[in-house]
């Protein structure tokens, strides 16, 4: 009888083994004050995903750029990735300063400052260790196209050259 049990946990502890090893790796999504907050012990670039509930482009960007193997691997490696909902209306504090929600633009004011004001979604915006804003980046990105601004930003290549110079050069992993 022991052994029958044995060997049932012995299958089920190596089927949940086998099931787990098969799910792909997500994205780590944190919040704009833990990025902050990890930038502080060990300085990365932040991307961050602003899109809002109603975004249909939002969720496409989820559902297939943002589950791309290669994606999700480099963004974990060179990244804090944060996504933010434009449209929360909770009180934020990021970088020293309070950011609430603002009824004109219907929007949180760190959506409207990391946005310029243009209120497109989703926009994936960068920002460099010391937490400035590099580029806000509108409009639903392929994995292709991601890959590319990922990398840009993400190897210093900005301080380098131009982006029309590095978009001609670059050969990523990402096939169309």
């Amino acid at each position: 009888m022991n052994r029958i049990l044995f060997a049932i946990a012995l299958v089920l502890f190596t089927s949940t083994t086998i099931l787990r090893a098969a799910e792909p790796e997500k994205i780590k999504w944190i919040t704009i004050q833990e990025a902050e907050q990890l930038c502080k012990k060990e300085p990365r670039k932040i991307i961050v995903d602003v899109y809002t509930d109603w975004c249909g482009w939002c969720k496409k960007m989820d559902a297939s750029t943002f589950t791309n193997p290669v994606i999700v691997k480099y963004i974990n490696q060179k990244y804090y990735a944060v996504k933010f909902n434009a449209e929360t209306k909770d009180t934020l504090r990021f970088n020293g300063n309070s950011f609430a929600y603002v009824p004109e633009y219907k929007a949180n004011e760190l959506a409207v400052s990391l946005l310029n004001g243009q209120m497109s979604y989703p926009t994936t915006v960068y920002l460099n260790e010391k937490l400035e804003v590099l580029s806000p980046v509108p409009g639903f990105l392929k994995p292709i196209m991601l890959e590319k601004i990922l990398k840009f930003f993400g190897e210093n290549t900005q301080t380098a050259m131009k982006w029309e110079e590095f978009q001609k050069t670059f050969v990523g992993e990402i096939k169309d």
